[in-house]
């Protein structure tokens, strides 16, 4: 077991460095960088070539690229996220100030995904094609089809437009938390739940209707055990060990949807501020965060394996090379 878990951490360590190699090269790539965008925002026309090579030094920009990215690479190490290069500020103290808001939006949304995603599905499949099961699936099945951002434009029609009942913009005042105003957070949690939660439901269905089909489930109900004692005492177990990953997998995708999410309702996040920085040319900051957000992806399915293996013996069998 420890092995698996040390084979996992060294796997995990390599995809942030592909991850951070590749964000760093696109990068170098563009046509454009930090000192154009700079210079273009103060006005009066194109900058001149001597203009451009002053700020280029005074950003560090000229140095050779390999060069920049070892020293960024060693900053992290030591715990330096790098500085920004637009606003001159230190890379973590900004992503400090736009996490709490990230986090509150994704702590909402995942508090209510993990039940609504287990308990819709088990309700699903414990009565394969009835009435509920039908709705159920028909409307996963919608949901998954259509993009998040439609959802999101409908959600503000309807809800904030037409009946008033929401804001259609999530703004915080400054200096405040989002959990001063919990009703902004109503909509884009609203939003990301239509995207994330079909998956994992449809995967939890499918997992329940297995069990329930299965010899063992067929043979205690011949023995008289009710359903609600059979649901609770052999299909919720064997089950939750197969939704893991696919909540997981949503957890993940919380990510990209969060950045449809806080572009959508002008909410002030982490990923809003990311979108902003490539659009400057900010490199430090966009690819401090680039490895931020896959470490946090990494550490979700690391979790989501180690959560597998203690529920189910099988899992754990294969991680150590007992079976096959």
């Amino acid at each position: 077991m420890t092995r698996y878990i040390f084979r996992r951490l060294a796997a995990g360590v390599a995809v942030l460095l592909v991850v951070a190699v590749l964000v760093f090269a696109l990068f170098a790539v563009l046509d454009s960088d930090a000192a154009v965008v700079i210079l273009s925002r103060q006005g009066g026309g194109d900058p001149s070539p001597e203009q451009l090579a002053a700020l280029r030094a005074e950003l560090g920009l000229d140095r050779p690229a390999p060069i920049r990215f070892l020293d960024w690479a060693g900053g992290l190490l030591h715990g330096d996220l790098g500085r920004s290069l637009i606003s001159g500020r230190p890379v973590g103290q900004v992503l400090g100030e736009r996490l709490a808001n990230s986090a509150a939006l994704a702590a909402c949304a995942v508090v209510l995904l993990i039940p609504l995603s287990i308990g819709l599905g088990l309700l699903a499949g414990l009565r394969p094609g009835s009435r509920v099961d039908r709705l159920l699936s028909i409307g996963a099945l919608t949901l998954e089809s259509v993009p998040a951002f439609v959802i999101g434009v409908v959600l503000v029609a309807v809800v904030s437009l037409s009946f008033r009942l929401l804001p259609a913009v999530s703004l915080i005042p400054a200096g405040t938390s989002a959990w001063s105003r919990p009703e902004i957070l109503v909509l884009p949690v609203l939003c990301l739940l239509a995207g994330l939660l079909p998956h994992p439901i449809r995967m939890v269905r499918a997992r329940t209707v297995e069990v329930m089909e299965s010899p063992y489930i067929r043979a205690a109900r011949i023995n008289g055990v009710g359903d609600r004692r059979l649901a609770v005492r052999h299909v919720c177990p064997a089950v939750l060990s197969t939704a893991v990953h696919p909540l997981a997998g949503a957890i993940v995708g919380l990510v990209g949807g969060i950045a449809v999410v806080e572009t959508l309702f002008e909410y002030p996040g982490i990923s809003k501020e990311l979108l902003t920085a490539i659009a400057a040319r900010d490199y430090p900051f966009v690819q401090s965060t680039a490895v931020l957000l896959a470490a946090f992806g990494i550490g979700a399915y690391l979790l989501a394996d180690l959560l597998a293996l203690l529920t189910s013996p099988r899992a754990r069998a294969v991680a150590t090379g007992a079976v096959g």
